[in-house]
């Protein structure tokens, strides 16, 4: 393999300008394709198979009514007053012109909702007294039953209110068309406009989180993320054309997979983390790996090599070591695959895309930049003292007599091994700790920005009428068949009231009905918040009820509604977390066993891996469910962590996390293959590729880091998560306790039983042999080198 590559970076250094165009190329045709086969992308998550859903699905079959697409429009007076009949005839207008639009069923006007419900207590007690006139007679008994079993009914409904008690914030409903899948933007959009359009005075209007679309765009933050990206690349490399090669290479790598990603959207339902986490890493990873390469190339460079000759070796050394490492990352990120989560797999393959694509364009882009290029890539001092050096090609991890010089000297981790373990172990188990108290959901209204329409919609429902407003949950009732209405009526209060009993419910009452009456939807309010540990309770709590209710009455209910498949989403998210985990560890053992022809080397780079992980646990959960330094991160309102994001650090740390233990760990191999004795092979291995990783993780500590800041809560999250990841790794793990562990382990580091020495291949990922047959040509036969 690496003679492959060396022959594929000589080819895209000689035909530079045909490699760039075919890029371009490339960039053009995935670009038209997402303007010709781009869709919109969801705001929800789904999963089949769950309890929730399967609800879900039977009522479409039932009700298909039920399942139309709806969004909420808050009104609340400017200055705090109770509406005016004015305002309320305004709203009643701009209701009107929403139901006018195109995509739009109906509307539902919140003081007509009002209106009727109090014509109806009138009528009830009206009737009532009525009936308490009249002499008893079983028809009176019978009418009286039927009011009272009316006034249950508007009891148990009571605090499911559309105006709130003191008049001055009122809930519309949008009704459109299509279900909720496949409301597009523009029928949402216009439905807003209309609104907007129509002159309200003293009243403010703000849209729920269905109401409004999700778009990917670049944010302020993510920008400045790349600005220091470019900065710690031109303070590393000292020239301005050098540290521009990589961020072109990995604007053209994460351009083509964001938008190839982007063009099934069109026929793949796709979150926006989908393509928030590709962007992600197409951009992290494409300027890291470039970087390797072309670190490489400089080092050969400044030791006299030609232009045309480095860019081949350095592309079938470092490139070599960049194909693995990508195919690591693409491996465990194409395993999300196997938690049998659609749209978390989804995920995982869009995200393993956009780092294969960054692994090509490294590998043929890359090359053809630096040929372009030249000895720019080099200061202009470098560039003028290469005359008098003579043309020498230098190895990545240089052999044992240049190394010495280096290895005199140990490291901090290699100086106090036994201090810096214990310290970094400790502190990274301290850090841990807040992971223990982690709970999972997805984000609801008040994770958005404080300043966005969802945010203060969300709060202004919260505030006027109860948290639990925000979470309500849908319970369909299967009823036997009732002889007449008033029959029916009673058996709805019946149900209302066994939902009322279950404990943190305030609320219960009908909310639809299947033609033949046998299937009804109730409107469930619990105490507080759709993410809240209550709330998940009362789902569970309800869900244990059908059997008492199916006794009682002939009565089955099933739990659904968006709070509902958003818990049963997190559970099952939960339940395949350690499967997944189990997995990513066999398979770390299995890839540094086959890398490294170790056993202590795998287990102590596995070991540093579930450290790194416990630790990035710990510190998202302090900060966005604790809210600790929430005010850094614009957190106004900490709450559960997002249900998928666990399983994915998992995955993308893991990944990252065996490329730092490769590029470091290599070296030190190299070192000891090459005669050095193991502690100091550990020192030149680590000083030679200490450089490089760090600036490595600043560069993906940056990028990840400007996420934090961006548009997208989803983004927010699993930025600060792959940042925090990737700083543990990198500064901590990797340059810290694994020197550690191997300098303590000396030459058992290096220990593998001679059985698994025989079975197991020999992996060049280095492409050490290559350097040996560069250094001695008369050795050259490319048919003893093992094809990686």
């Amino acid at each position: 393999m690496a003679t492959l590559l060396q022959r594929l970076g000589l080819a895209s250094a000689k035909r530079a300008w045909i490699v760039i165009a075919v890029w371009a190329v490339v960039l053009g045709g995935v670009g038209t394709a997402f303007l010709v086969g781009g869709g919109t992308l969801a705001s929800t998550f789904s999963i089949s198979g769950t309890p929730a859903q399967n609800v879900a699905d039977q009522l479409q079959a039932s009700l298909p009514d039920a399942d139309r697409g709806t969004g909420q429009v808050v009104f609340s007076t400017s200055d705090g007053s109770a509406f005016s009949s004015d305002q309320q005839a305004d709203i009643g207008d701009a209701l009107a012109a929403a139901a006018a639009t195109p995509g739009v069923n109906s509307t539902i006007d919140p003081f007509d909702t009002e209106s009727e419900r109090q014509a109806r207590q009138a009528e009830l007690t009206a009737a009532a007294a009525q009936l308490a006139a009249l002499p008893s007679s079983a028809d009176v008994a019978a009418q009286q039953a039927q009011v009272t079993d009316g006034q249950r009914l508007l009891d148990a409904a009571a605090k499911i209110q559309t105006v709130s008690s003191d008049n001055t914030t009122a809930v519309a409903t949008i009704v459109f068309d299509k279900t909720t899948a496949d409301v597009t933007p523009d029928d949402k959009q216009a439905a807003i406009d209309a609104i907007d359009g129509t002159s309200i005075p003293g009243v403010d209007v703000n849209y729920s989180a269905s109401m409004t679309s999700v778009t990917v765009g670049i944010s302020a933050g993510e920008i400045v993320g790349v600005l220091i990206a470019a900065i710690v690349l031109f303070i590393m490399l000292g020239s301005l054309i050098a540290a521009g090669l990589p961020l072109l290479s990995s604007f053209i790598g994460v351009g083509v997979g964001a938008l190839g990603v982007l063009a099934f959207s069109g026929v793949v339902s796709m979150s926006s983390a989908t393509v928030t986490l590709g962007l992600m890493l197409g951009l992290a990873v494409g300027i890291d790996y470039s970087l390797f390469i072309l670190n490489r190339h400089r080092r050969q460079l400044r030791a006299g090599v030609p232009v045309r000759e480095s860019i081949g070796l350095a592309n079938g050394t470092s490139g070599n070591a960049v194909m693995f490492a990508g195919i690591t990352v693409i491996i465990a990120l194409a395993a999300l695959n196997v938690t049998g989560i659609g749209f978390l797999g989804l995920m995982g393959t869009a995200g393993a895309v956009c780092v294969a694509i960054a692994v090509l364009v490294a590998l043929t882009l890359t090359p053809a930049l630096m040929s372009l290029a030249g000895l720019r890539v080099l200061p202009k001092k470098q560039r003028a003292s290469l005359g008098g050096q003579k043309h020498a090609a230098t190895p990545d991890h240089a052999p044992a007599e240049h190394a010495k010089g280096q290895a005199k000297e140990g490291t901090l981790a290699t100086r106090h091994p036994i201090l810096i373990l214990v310290a970094g172990v400790i502190a990274l188990l301290i850090v841990a700790v807040p992971a223990l108290s982690m709970r999972l959901a997805l984000p609801d209204g008040k994770s958005q920005p404080a300043d966005s329409t969802e945010y203060k919609a969300y709060s202004q429902i919260d505030d006027a009428f109860g948290a639990g407003m925000n979470g309500a949950i849908i319970v369909v009732a299967n009823l036997p068949a009732t002889t007449d209405a008033a029959a029916l009526t009673g058996l709805e209060a019946d149900v209302a009231d066994q939902l009322l009993a279950v404990t943190n419910v305030v609320a219960a009452a009908p909310a639809g009905a299947s033609a033949d009456n046998r299937t009804v939807i109730f409107q469930v309010i619990p105490s507080d918040g759709p993410s809240a540990a209550s709330t998940e309770q009362v789902v569970t709590d309800l869900r244990g009820l059908s059997n008492a209710l199916d006794d009682q009455l002939g009565v089955t209910i099933g739990v659904t509604g968006l709070t509902a498949i958003n818990i049963d989403i997190s559970a099952k998210l939960a339940d395949a977390l350690p499967i997944y985990l189990v997995i990513v560890l066999g398979l770390s053992i299995l890839i540094m066993i086959l890398v490294f022809r170790s056993i202590a080397v795998p287990v102590i780079a596995t070991a540093g891996f579930l450290l790194t992980v416990l630790a990035t646990f710990g510190a998202v959960t302090a900060v966005y469910q604790w809210g600790w330094l929430g005010f850094l991160f614009g957190i106004h309102d900490p709450a559960p962590i997002l249900s998928f994001l666990p399983i994915l650090l998992i995955g993308i740390i893991f990944g990252l996390a065996m490329d730092y233990q490769l590029f470091i760990t290599s070296g030190m191999r190299e070192a000891h293959v090459h005669g050095m004795e193991a502690r100091k092979a550990v020192n030149a291995g680590l000083r030679t590729a200490r450089p490089v990783v760090i600036a490595a993780g600043i560069i993906m500590v940056s990028v990840f880091g400007g996420f934090v800041f961006g548009d997208l809560v989803e983004a927010r999250t699993i930025g600060f998560g792959l940042a925090v990841g990737v700083l543990v790794d990198a500064f901590v793990v990797r340059l810290l306790l694994i020197p550690a562990a191997m300098h303590l382990l000396g030459e058992k580091a290096w220990g593998l039983p001679r059985w698994l020495d025989r079975i197991t291949p020999d992996v060049d990922v280095e492409g050490a042999q290559l350097e040996r047959f560069d250094e001695h040509p008369e050795e050259r036969d490319l048919s003893t080198l093992v094809s990686v």
